[in-house]
């Protein structure tokens, strides 16, 4: 019996693939939208975000669409990845129409997990072209898989206390309104579970007696969680970053302490366009609980 798609992958249109290197703990991870492309927009909090064509988001920049989206690890070097996905969707026409030539758009976004494998193991522009390849609509790979492969939580009491943070991914749907959120999770914070309970991480907080009352300072660029979500409910580009903003808000909910001195916190939001708008407050609801839920699937799914 096979079991229905819960991931993001059930929003028809959209198709991820990964690639993964399980040596080196790292990988990248690929969306791929509608042909057409998807309206897209974009949050980010936190002072340490990595990211490629993240101005292009804003909601005042001229281009509404984009083709694909990029979350790699590797750092600053990972953003390379990108280029090996605009070469894939050259290839098949995919891009935005100018006199000349197609141009994809493919914003990115990184997590630092340079300390977990081999720092010299960074996703490039081969990489990436092989995340685009592989992707498809099957269910979502999740645990550390992709841009997951290398990602930790609970960085605050130093690394002998970290553990998995993984990828992960849901469907949900409610009275017709549907989302689809993806999530690679690499907070210095817990990851909390429905009840509010630490899933993952320490648990103690920062600076806690039982250790000694001390901290440790982290490295300025070393936690990040980034999120994608999906729809096809249209949207405005103000539209989305609304509801990015409220991504970024679920992620206050489900990691503790959030947005912190040291997380550059992505969310991005894309719409298909291909169903009428849905009722706001509900789109808005539906978004964060599937953040919330995608946080949470990455940390049950890395840990096995």
């Amino acid at each position: 019996m096979t079991l229905p798609n819960s991931t993001l992958t059930a929003v028809p249109g959209f198709r991820v693939g990964h690639w993964t290197d399980s040596v080196g703990q790292t990988g990248c991870t690929v969306i791929l939208c509608p042909d057409g492309g998807a309206v897209a927009s974009a949050s980010f909090l936190g002072p340490s975000p990595g990211t490629r064509e993240g101005v292009l988001l804003s909601p005042e920049k001229k281009v509404e669409r984009v083709h694909a989206l990029l979350l790699t690890g590797g750092s600053a070097f990972g953003l390379a990845a990108a280029s090996g996905v605009v070469r894939v969707l050259e290839e098949r026409g995919v891009g935005h129409e100018t006199p000349w030539a197609r141009v994809p758009l493919v914003p990115a976004a990184v997590v630092y997990d340079l300390g977990v494998g081999d720092p010299r193991a960074r996703p490039g522009e081969r990489e990436g072209e092989a995340a685009a390849r592989s992707a498809s609509d099957a269910p979502v790979g999740r645990g550390r898989v992709g841009a997951g492969t290398g990602a930790t939580a609970g960085k605050y009491l130093g690394q002998d206390f970290t553990v998995p943070g993984g990828l992960g991914s849901v469907f949900v749907e409610r009275h017709g309104v549907r989302v689809g959120a993806l999530a690679v999770v690499n907070p210095i914070g817990d990851v909390l579970d429905e009840r509010g309970g630490v899933l993952a991480g320490p648990g103690v907080g920062p600076g806690a007696a039982a250790f000694g009352g001390g901290t440790v300072t982290p490295g300025d660029v070393e936690s990040t969680t980034l999120v994608a979500v999906a729809t096809e409910h249209t949207l405005t580009k103000n539209e989305a970053r609304r509801l990015a903003d409220a991504a970024q808000t679920a992620l206050g909910r489900v990691i503790h302490p959030s947005h912190t001195f040291w997380d550059g916190d992505s969310a991005f939001v894309l719409s298909a366009c291909t169903l009428p708008p849905a009722d706001p407050m509900l789109l808005g609801a539906l978004v964060q609980e599937a953040v919330c839920a995608a946080v949470r699937d990455a940390v049950r799914t890395a840990r096995g």
